[in-house]
């Protein structure tokens, strides 16, 4: 069967196509999604044992997301496995187009509620991991030019794995774009953090506002590690994220059916496998502004924050936040990504750490495919000052 051919049959979901080719370091197959639903118990010991960890991938997320959210028929997972288990794993799709151009290629599957696109791969694997994939899309290469990889942490282990892999095969790569966000990563204390971070002035004017919050009922913080109540919080969330100008722009969780049960969902089994923390600020038992983490250790992932914009004169989203710089003292997260876009107006000002992430664009194929992959992220890298070739 032709390259082209085969390729489309496999996204396609057609029997008999779906290829795994053995080899001494692995095998890796492109497999439906479904398949894994039978295999949550070795998925979740692949993401425990990650190299770098990434709760997006894992079982009690990427399913949910699969199941509720548009565009997940055409997802396959490339699974990678050695000494008979599963030992990598990420959701592809056969992109028509990128972003706005008509140029078909690989993609790793990535959705705007997911803020990491790194694959889960088991620590040890990492080179086999990457050899194995990049083979596989050689010979899959069909009607895309070249593999495109979103949401990669660049200075982690995986990164640079991949980054070795890369100029022993002599293969062209380009991080063609990159962002830094927010990241919580000291040695500080919760204390000596939040001096270090805000100037006397600004803490004295929080403490202020703080006050006159105060004034206005009973104040409690609530932190919580366990399920019970799980489903009511994850309502009153919904609730309070769309009451503002997300809710207005249609652009908040419960804005869509597929969204909500998605938050709800991976709410649920990220609290059932204990990683997940919920922080609320309730103003006469009201929550006023709330936040929830995956926890993913040695690193935690801010999911989701809302506030309630009635009370916006209070900084109630800051003052939550000041209640979270608690997680510096936990001996089993040694860094909390704020999955905030970069530049953010209110965490940039408090987290004073960056992340660096990026789109990566490699090369696949013959000779041809890669000659024409060097004109066009030439082109790319040329245009985006983000941009840079590997």
């Amino acid at each position: 069967m032709e390259p082209a051919l085969r390729l489309q049959a496999e996204m396609t979901g057609l029997p008999g196509i779906l290829d795994a080719r053995a080899a001494d370091a692995g095998q890796i197959a492109c497999v439906r999604w479904q398949t894994l639903e039978d295999e949550i118990p070795a998925w979740d010991a692949l993401a425990a044992d990650a190299s770098e960890p990434n709760p997006f991938f894992e079982s009690w997320y990427l399913l949910p997301s699969l199941r509720h959210l548009p565009g997940a028929g055409s997802v396959r997972i490339l699974r990678f496995d050695q000494d008979g288990k599963l030992a990598g794993l990420l959701p592809l799709v056969h992109a028509p187009r990128y972003y706005r151009w008509p140029v078909p290629h690989l993609a790793s599957w990535l959705h705007a509620n997911a803020f990491c696109g790194a694959p889960l791969v088991r620590c040890g694997s990492e080179q086999a991991f990457w050899t194995a994939l990049l083979g596989w899309a050689d010979r899959h290469a069909g009607l895309g030019l070249f593999l495109h990889l979103r949401g990669i942490p660049l200075q982690s282990p995986l990164n640079l794995a991949l980054g070795e892999v890369l100029e022993r095969q002599g293969r062209e790569a380009a991080v063609v774009h990159r962002e830094t966000r927010a990241l919580l990563h000291s040695d500080l204390g919760a204390d000596a953090y939040w001096e270090a971070s805000l100037s006397g002035k600004k803490r004295k004017e929080l403490r202020r506002q703080a006050s006159r919050l105060a004034e206005e009922g009973e104040i409690t913080f609530e932190h919580r590690t366990d399920a019970e109540g799980l489903p009511e919080w994850a309502a009153a969330f919904l609730a309070l994220e769309a009451s503002g100008w997300k809710g207005r722009a249609g652009s908040a969780l419960a804005s869509d059916a597929g969204t909500s049960a998605l938050f709800r969902e991976s709410l649920a089994g990220a609290a059932q496998r204990g990683r997940l923390e919920r922080l609320a600020l309730r103003l006469n038992g009201k929550p006023i502004a709330m936040l929830a983490t995956f926890t993913a250790p040695p690193g935690a992932f801010s999911y989701k924050t809302a506030f309630a914009e009635d009370y916006a004169r209070f900084s109630p989203g800051v003052l939550l936040q000041r209640q979270n710089l608690a997680v510096l003292g936990r001996s089993d997260i040694a860094w909390t990504d704020s999955c905030a876009s970069a530049d953010h107006p209110m965490i940039d000002h408090i987290w004073r750490e960056r992340r660096e992430i990026g789109r990566l664009s490699i090369a696949i194929g013959g000779p041809l495919r890669r000659a024409l992959f060097h004109h066009l992220v030439r082109a790319e890298t040329a245009r985006s000052p983000s941009g840079e070739e590997a």
